[in-house]
């Protein structure tokens, strides 16, 4: 079925965001009303159409490029959410202290933002995919620059690193076009093998780098202190997150069609455990808000590919799962930051301290964000990480290990952050704080409210978002009602309980509730490693630049050294030779003529030779 409201979820939020873009200034809240006007009318129609599928198709009449958009079960779930978040973020952001003119910069790049997911996400061509997936790199960019006085340089770290892996995704791109004969997704079935595997392997790279997946996660803690706070919550947070692991999903999926007993397979649950526990290693020991929230929200990643990349229903339902409920708890996460952030006017956590009675509300968002991500029973982070330890279990002991070692590890650090802002002695930076204004804690509320009904009613999620998206992929089982393992929950439980016995240890001997888990970070291996990382010592960027900077040198050096043949080797040859010639140039003809018969002798003896051959 044709439907033209498939290029308007598209058009609407850009046409918008060149309205504010042109917009005088002084009709700020004008725009703002119609930023969230907009955001409201795209959640509106993604719901309406959610039943449905529905398609647009445009033939650009050459290379198989045609202008064809889908909206389908798969799609419309990723949609409706990315609508949902942007509207509350929309409200957020309205309160948010901006600079004037950032934000019109910020709304403007927020709505081109918004058009180009949902422009992704609909594509049903991989051409027009990648338009829309590369345009939004450079909205990531310029939601970033215009950060603080550092957000620039935080910009082009993100646009080089996720540029590459882009460039790669091109490459793949290009590879499942040659292979099928055809750029429509939904016709495409390419065999893993050969250049098959290899395609795979280029398109994964794309799809996990847009998720903020390792090695291609080191702009994130950078942008969490430079980039707007909004910026944090509604892209890495949340849309990057739905896209990357949306568009994995599809090159698992559909594209491809993954198996457990494939070596990819395999190498996508390495990918997704070393994620998990590389990052909440970093995130562990972090003083900074912000800074720790951003490592969380790479290792949360690690779960979503760790579960697809088992390639067994119950882990592929558990990885997209726990998409949605990560977006919903990082995002409260994040925006409860925002609102630390305003009322104290820092996110240094040695510089706060007993927020909980000043802002209780925050804290209390705070608190159910906090006990979803660390897995706890009953909100929607336990039941989804419940899943992808089961389908982990299944393919391996190391990776479960892997998995429940994140969990500890994530509920630890959140007990420290939860501490050190909240619970812990009341700074001279909090005495003054109060809580936040009314319209930054709606969305905070009801993204909390939201990670409570998807832990007490998973069934709803699972049954109607979830399975129905890859049907055609689950053996025809029903997860809806799925109990977890029992014998899972009893370890995972456990689990938890160690990390808060091993915070209320930790904070008594040291005396601080920041620094409860320092001895992981001094600990004889440890110490050192952290310090390399601290350096950037690991970070592909920074060897990327020290590359660029050894190749430079020496192409400076062979610049100056072809500026010295033409300036001073040339030259200098010259007046050797010119040197020389003048000592044979005597002006006596009786060295003149014995030139010419010499000359002439040996214009003789050549001929000779030549005519005895």
């Amino acid at each position: 079925m044709m439907n033209l409201s498939l290029p308007l979820l598209v058009l609407g939020p850009f046409l918008a965001g060149c309205v504010v873009m042109l917009a005088p200034q002084r009709t700020r809240f004008l725009k703002q009303a119609l930023v969230l006007a907009v955001t409201a009318a795209d959640l509106v129609l993604c719901l309406r159409l959610f039943p449905q599928e529905v398609t647009f198709f445009c033939p650009w009449g050459a290379y198989g490029i045609d202008f064809s958009l889908r909206f389908y079960r798969f799609s419309a779930f990723i949609l409706t959410a990315a609508g949902g978040f942007a509207f509350l973020i929309a409200i957020y952001s309205c309160v948010f202290t901006f600079a004037k003119e950032k934000s019109r910069l910020f709304f403007t790049f927020f709505l081109f933002s918004l058009s180009l997911v949902n422009g992704a996400v609909l594509s049903d061509n991989l051409i027009i995919l990648l338009f829309f997936w590369e345009g939004l790199l450079l909205t990531v960019f310029g939601l970033i620059a215009i950060g603080g006085p550092t957000a620039f340089k935080t910009g082009v770290k993100a646009l080089v690193i996720v540029g590459v892996a882009d460039l790669c995704m091109m490459v793949g791109i290009a590879l499942v076009g040659h292979l099928s004969g055809t750029f429509a997704i939904s016709k495409i079935q390419v065999p893993l093998g050969g250049l098959g595997s290899l395609a795979f392997v280029l398109m994964m790279i794309g799809a996990i780098s847009k998720a903020g997946s390792m090695p291609f996660h080191t702009w994130i803690p950078d942008a969490s202190l430079d980039a707007p706070l909004p910026f944090m919550a509604f892209l890495p947070a949340a849309l990057e997150k739905l896209l990357g692991i949306y568009l994995l999903a599809r090159i698992c999926l559909d594209l491809f069609r993954l198996v457990p007993e494939s070596g990819l397979s395999m190498a996508l649950m390495i990918i997704g455990s070393v994620t998990i526990l590389l990052a909440v290693m970093m995130a562990l020991v972090q003083k900074n808000y912000k800074k720790l929230l951003s490592y969380h929200a790479i290792s949360q990643v690690g779960y979503m590919i760790l579960g697809i990349g088992t390639a067994v229903p119950i882990g592929i339902v558990g990885g997209l799962f726990h998409m949605i409920n990560h977006a919903m708890y990082k995002s409260c996460l994040f925006l409860t930051s925002g609102a630390v952030e305003r009322q104290s006017g820092t996110t240094d956590l040695e510089r706060l301290g007993g927020l909980a009675g000043k802002m209780p509300v925050t804290f209390l968002c705070f608190f159910v964000a906090a006990a979803a991500i660390s897995g706890v029973p009953p909100f929607n982070g336990f039941f989804s990480k419940e899943l992808v330890y089961d389908g982990a279990l299944e393919r391996g002991l190391v990776f479960y290990l892997a998995a429940i070692l994140g969990s500890f590890l994530t509920a630890a650090s959140f007990l420290k952050l939860g501490h050190a802002a909240y619970l812990g002695p009341r700074s001279e930076t909090t005495q003054t704080a109060k809580e936040a204004p009314v319209f930054m804690l709606i969305p905070m509320i009801v993204i909390a409210a939201g990670c409570v009904f998807f832990g007490l009613h998973r069934s709803f999620p699972i049954g109607q978002l979830v399975q129905p998206a890859v049907e055609n992929h689950l053996e025809g089982q029903d997860f809806s009602f799925l109990m977890p393992n029992t014998k899972l929950v009893a370890v995972t439980i456990i689990m938890l309980l160690m990390a808060f016995a091993n915070h209320v240890f930790g904070a008594k001997m040291k005396g601080s509730g920041l620094k409860a888990v320092d001895y992981i970070h001094d600990a004889p291996v440890l110490s050192g490693i952290y310090d390399r990382a601290e350096r950037r010592c690991f970070d592909p960027y920074e060897w990327g630049r020290a590359m660029m900077r050894g190749f430079s040198y020496l192409l400076w050096r062979l610049d100056r050294g072809i500026d010295w043949i033409y300036n001073a080797g040339f030259p200098g040859c010259a007046q050797v030779l010119a040197r020389t010639l003048k000592r044979w140039h005597s002006g006596s003809y009786v060295t003149y003529l014995g030139w010419s018969l010499g000359g002439l002798l040996i214009l003789v003896i050549f001929l000779m030779s030549t005519r005895s051959f």
